[in-house]
């Protein structure tokens, strides 16, 4: 479930840094029509504007990660020392909400392509972009990823309370603190180094050594399809990731997925619990968007 999560916070922060560099490249042909520029932007041009903000925009997820820890850690505890009963439904409410953040990416992935196809839709979407502030639109997609964050957060906090919960009221704050704080400086440094995949490549292949240039042009050619591999991944961690909080919440139906599971035996015995928690999740997030636009 961790490596899903961490898929799920990989994919957010993949999915945000690609609206703000074409949010990027909006302004920038913007500020060229009014200067009168003439100017085409190469490749390097564009990774350089949106690398510009890359990692900004990863230490502001990451700040935001930290503050929620804050929050979660001292919050969980009271929760189980006064409530704890309400963890289980409080864990479900957020992984309905991450399935939910699934179908909404799915649709906007279908939503890009039908505005690809059609010239006149993207011309109008990208004019809309236009007339919208690149830090306030940054704002509000750091903010998205935080809320991420906070239920993939919650989930860590949970788990690693249940581990601890016999311990002493001083070794569970230890604990929770310490695996908070490892969990979002790894993560983050994951992400972080993952993000300046391309910069590394840039860097490598401007040297003179032939082995330095192989590595560089292999790493920009790596490193586009490992963004779109995490922002597909990533997506299916959210149904995974969700759904499978959702299901474990559910006594009966988590049982019987495990009594299916337990008599199919072989690789359907752990197959099957993550496709039930797939196609769940994608169900409940289905039901929780309907519900939201009606």
């Amino acid at each position: 479930m961790a490596g899903s999560s961490l898929l799920t916070l990989l994919d957010d922060i993949a999915t945000l840094l690609d609206d703000i560099s074409v949010m990027g490249k909006v302004a920038a042909k913007k500020t060229a029509g009014v200067l009168g520029d003439d100017l085409s932007l190469n490749a390097q041009q564009v990774t350089g504007v949106r690398a510009n903000r890359e990692l900004p925009v990863v230490w502001g997820v990451a700040k935001g990660s930290f503050v929620n820890k804050v929050i979660l850690v001292p919050l969980a505890l009271l929760i189980s020392a006064f409530i704890p009963w309400a963890i289980t439904p409080l864990l479900m409410l957020g992984g309905a909400f991450l399935c939910f953040e699934g179908v909404e990416k799915v649709l906007h992935s279908l939503e890009a392509r039908k505005h690809k196809e059609d010239p006149e839709r993207r011309q109008q979407r990208l004019a809309a972009l236009a007339e919208r502030d690149p830090l306030a639109f940054e704002r509000d997609k750091v903010k998205g990823a935080i809320r991420t964050d906070f239920i993939l957060s919650a989930e860590i906090v949970a788990i690693t309370l249940g581990i601890v919960a016999e311990a002493p009221l001083l070794n569970q704050i230890l604990i929770l603190s310490g695996i908070a704080i490892l969990v979002t400086i790894g993560v983050y440094g994951l992400v972080g180094v993952i993000v300046k995949l391309d910069d590394m490549g840039y860097w490598l292949a401007e040297k003179r050594s032939a082995l330095a240039q192989w590595l560089g042009k292999g790493l920009l050619a790596v490193a586009p399809r490992l963004m779109k591999v995490l922002s597909i991944v990533g997506t299916l961690a959210m149904f995974l990731v969700g759904g499978g909080i959702v299901v474990h919440g559910i006594a009966p139906l988590h049982h019987a997925i495990e009594h299916w599971s337990a008599g199919l035996g072989g690789v359907m015995a752990s197959t099957l619990p993550v496709v039930a928690n797939l196609v769940l999740g994608f169900i409940i997030g289905a039901v929780v968007l309907a519900g939201v636009r009606r």
